[in-house]
């Protein structure tokens, strides 16, 4: 059984973890402890989701062993001996987890409960120029440290001084702030630390001259001319993915160099951690053709000059660009750096901007423990078989289509699944991001039948994720029914739908492919139009479909001699029947019913009926899976020379020859 003060200690773990104005990245890490154990947030894990597993627990006899030690001189050595006591202070010698490197601080507080945090408010006030001063002024019992390395320099420097507190005022302090870092709250309770925090937050409220107001703001059009080449540019090494923000603060830091400025170097060791300490301005405008040769010219410079490439870009009325192996990766240095900015605004109301000098950055970015939180917080794609890609699938709320988003996301990829379907489509979203993973599944609201539609969509998607990879054409619908029965109505909007659709989607994802190529010519790009049986051989009342579908092929093949040069690939799928999928078994609509009704299976009185007879025609006596059709979309995908065909995935009842 969990103990009482265990379960207080995760409830504000997660507390603070999940607002942002106090926890940005899963930074910080608290504890609570009784004369035997310390229980602290181990390193790699968030406050965010913590749990009693995340936690771990400490022997204090012999963390106090540590305070007195003789440790090298040399810092890098220093750092692994404290690092090799620190796991033998582990209550359980089995235990996995990486203690937090500030376990010795949460240790040698009095108080039973240490809650250590990065408030973007505190570090506003903390990063600015005037803090001691102020500090002194606003918060007289609070124990202020200025910036030391972290590790045990730092618990040095903090255990010295607490206890010169000690001999002054005979108690510990409950505030602890750390310049340029964070600060510390502790108490014997939990509802203590949270009336502190409050008192803490609306103390500096009160001095502030102004608190942004953040409106978000549009990204222009042309985005799609020119985040795909830069994506390219920065995936040299494996491909990367790029999330576009752009809001008011954002607009207030890339006017010139001289705004640029004030957020051009870290405040805090986290930073560094997820943005690393250098970032790639780009001032210049003209036309999406200029902007790009801006950007190359750039990046040339920036590598250069600093020996990797940046994790955040600002481009002048374009917004803040963030980059990394993965979507969680760019998502994280995207907010790390938005919070930068917070505090760099913040800091003007405490004495304007004091940045990290060049030896603390240095520090930071060769320590071991930052590096390892690096790797933590990277969110590398891993080696699925979509790793890296960045997918759309059209009809992907329902049926195969959700099941194809559901396997390119399981396999490492970030899928845009578009539909007309809105609640249907935004469920399947939130369902697979719940799941966890490094990629990332969103909903874009698309009908494959209006340009307009398709244009926006991809748009959307390079705003999203940086670029496209694959397009996975699969919204289609099926009206079956004899000549006399057909409107001209309903077979124009079948075609519209399943043909003019196609090539909607494939005229709008080359576009961006093409451009992707021209800045990584050896990267491969895919269409995929998930096709049908009914391709392949004609359907019996079914010509709308039918047809549609024969000309899709006529389509790939055309599309696939154009695009092969831009190594862009495309091929058909022809799956069989997907029994277990709505198309076939919605009980109003389905195509069981429609053939049922219209006649097309002689002697047939029932929709088991209907079922029956096509199942019989199926050589291997079953219906097409989604499993099925993955298997030929991760083959052409994978294979490089060859494009232009009509793969069958019919269990033998349709054979090229």
């Amino acid at each position: 059984m969990i103990k009482r003060e265990i379960e207080d200690l995760i409830k504000i773990s997660r507390f603070y973890g999940r607002d942002n104005d106090y926890v940005i990245a899963g930074g910080g890490n608290t504890s609570w402890k009784d004369a035997d154990e310390l229980w602290i947030k181990s390193s790699g894990t968030s406050l965010r989701s913590a749990s009693h597993e995340g936690f771990a627990p400490m022997r204090r006899d012999r963390l106090k062993e540590m305070r007195e030690k003789e440790y090298s001189s040399d810092p890098h050595e220093r750092e692994r001996q404290v690092k090799a006591d620190l796991y033998g202070s582990c209550a359980d010698p089995g235990c996995k987890l990486r203690p937090s490197v500030e376990t010795n601080l949460h240790e040698i507080i009095s108080y039973s409960y240490v809650v250590h945090l990065h408030p973007t408010l505190v570090n506003g006030f903390l990063c600015g120029r005037n803090s001691q001063t102020l500090a002194a002024e606003m918060f007289p019992e609070a124990m202020y440290v200025p910036y030391t390395d972290p590790g045990y320099t730092l618990f040095r420097k903090v255990y010295d001084g607490l206890k010169e507190y000690r001999n002054r005022r005979g108690h510990d302090p409950h505030v602890i702030f750390l310049e340029n870092h964070g600060v510390f709250v502790s108490a014997d309770t939990t509802e203590e630390i949270k009336d502190i925090y409050t008192g803490i937050i609306s103390g500096l409220e009160a001095r502030l001259r102004e608190r942004p107001v953040i409106t978000e703001l549009p990204v222009p059009g042309n985005l799609s001319e020119i985040i795909p080449a830069v994506r390219m540019m920065l995936s040299a090494d494996g491909l990367k993915t790029l999330i576009v923000r752009h809001n008011s603060l954002i607009a207030d830091y890339y006017r010139d160099k001289e705004s640029f400025s004030r957020v051009a170097a870290p405040f805090t060791p986290d930073i560094i951690v997820y943005c690393k300490s250098r970032y790639l301005y780009i001032e210049s405008g003209g036309s999406p053709r200029e902007i790009v040769a801006s950007v190359q010219k750039g990046l040339s410079e920036f590598i250069a000059e600093n020996g990797y490439y940046p994790r955040i870009i600002l481009v002048k009325d374009y917004g803040l660009v963030g980059t990394g192996d993965s979507w969680q990766g760019a998502s994280t240095s995207l907010d790390v750096f938005e919070d930068l900015m917070k505090i760099s605004r913040y800091s003007e109301s405490f004495g304007g901007p004091r940045f990290m000098s060049g030896e603390q950055v240095a520090f930071i970015d060769n320590w071991e423990v930052e590096n390892y939180r690096r790797q933590v917080a990277s969110g590398a794609a891993g080696a699925g078989k979509a790793s890296g890609r960045i997918a759309i699938v059209t009809g992907g709320a329902l049926g195969f289509g959700a099941g194809i988003a559901e396997s390119l996301f399981s396999e490492g990829a970030n899928v845009v699944i578009a539909d007309i379907d809105r609640e249907q489509g935004k469920k399947h979203a939130d369902n697979l991001n719940s799941k966890g993973g490094k990629g990332r599944a969103a909903f874009i609201e698309a009908n494959v039948a209006d340009p307009g539609s398709v244009r926006d969509l991809v748009g959307r998607t390079v705003e999203l994720f940086g670029g496209l990879d694959l397009m996975v054409s699969n919204a289609g619908i099926l009206y079956a029914g004899a000549l006399e029965e057909m409107s001209e109505e309903i077979f124009e909007m079948v075609t519209r739908v399943n043909y003019n659709g196609y090539f909607h989607c494939a005229r709008y994802a080359s576009a961006v492919m093409k451009l992707q190529h021209q800045h990584l010519s050896d990267h491969f790009s895919d269409i995929i139009q998930i096709n049908s049986k009914s391709g392949l051989r004609g359907s019996n009342r079914n010509f709308a479909y039918a047809g549609g579908k024969f000309g899709g092929i006529g389509l790939t093949q055309s599309f696939a001699l154009e695009l092969m040069p831009h190594n862009i690939k495309v091929n058909s799928i022809c799956p069989g029947n997907f029994f277990g999928g709505p198309l076939w078994s919605d009980p109003e609509n389905g195509l069981f019913v429609q053939y049922l009704r219209a006649g097309k299976v002689p002697g047939a009185k029932t929709i088991d009926d209907v079922k029956r007879h096509y199942e019989s025609q199926v050589p291997a006596g079953r219906g097409c899976s989604v499993e099925d059709v993955m298997k030929a979309v991760y083959y052409v995908i994978d294979q490089e020379y060859e494009t232009g065909q009509a793969v069958p995935v019919t269990g033998g009842q349709n054979m090229l020859h």
